[in-house]
């Protein structure tokens, strides 16, 4: 399994900035095989509060909070690792909604985002805005792709 460091830096120590953590994440879930999610951070309202942290369960689709926000770590395996199978005129049977904005990083690999209509290639660096549309991953390379993805409830 992925080791995904996490280091939280909102400690004070006689009235300086200080690293309060500085560990491996826990909440790293492999959901389907290769598919490795971990939710490293969460806000519950905005603006958001410095002085605690709120635990999350590691779920395979986001469960962004009301009015907060989701920071996730995915791993997305190859397709043919998944045994996704995306036919030609069918939805791909991974498409999925949520009513977020999204802000996505390809760290490593290469991803296709499929839309209800069309499709792009994703390479790292490539950053994707997602604004609360039906989409879907498709890994048709050899190598897993590794994006970070920063979710902003996005109300009604």
């Amino acid at each position: 399994m992925n080791k995904i460091p996490r280091r939280i830096v909102t400690g004070i120590k006689d009235g300086k900035s200080i690293i309060l953590e500085d560990r491996q994440t826990e909440n790293v879930v492999e959901h389907l095989p290769g598919l490795i999610i971990s939710d490293i951070w969460n806000t519950h309202k905005m603006p958001a509060s410095l002085d605690f942290e709120t635990k999350i369960p590691n779920t395979g689709f986001p469960q962004t909070p009301k009015n907060g926000t989701y920071f996730r770590y995915v791993v997305i395996p190859p397709d043919k690792d998944l045994g996704v199978e995306f036919k030609a005129g069918e939805p791909h049977p991974m498409m999925h909604q949520t009513a977020t904005l999204d802000y996505i990083i390809i760290l490593s690999g290469e991803l296709y985002l499929i839309m209800e209509e069309g499709e792009t290639l994703l390479k790292p660096g490539d950053i994707v805005i997602q604004r609360g549309t039906n989409h879907a991953w498709s890994n048709r390379s050899d190598e897993p792709c590794i994006q970070l993805a920063i979710l902003i409830d996005a109300g009604d």
